[in-house]
């Protein structure tokens, strides 16, 4: 009896993983003040993932006060964060770490 349930439970867990595999994703990497885009367009009312990547040799961290995100790195950590579905629009994030790494994340 305890093998149907395990058996049940992991095909019921089937079709998250799915949902997970077709996620858009799209992968940000943070070099000590630089951005490789400061501009990522995502598919609006879609969640989607940013896996975000801390090549530098100082800490990172993804920030967006409107998105209510962030995620500390440390030098040579990946990482991700998952987005609900946003509405059209534009969405500013930075590095708090360096200020001068800014960018906006465009749902369309």
């Amino acid at each position: 009896m305890k093998c149907k349930r395990v058996v049940a439970a992991a095909l019921m867990s089937l079709p998250l993983v799915a949902m997970a595999a077709d996620m858009p994703t799209f992968r940000l990497e943070m070099n000590d003040g630089k951005l490789s885009h400061t501009r990522i367009e995502v598919p609006a009312n879609t969640r989607f993932k940013i896996e975000v990547v801390n090549k530098g040799k100082s800490p990172a961290e993804f920030e967006s006060l409107q998105l209510r995100k962030e995620k500390v790195l440390a030098p040579g950590v990946e990482s991700f964060v998952v987005f609900q579905s946003l509405s059209p629009g534009e969405y500013r994030f930075y590095d708090e770490f360096h200020a001068s790494a800014q960018g906006v994340i465009v749902a369309k």
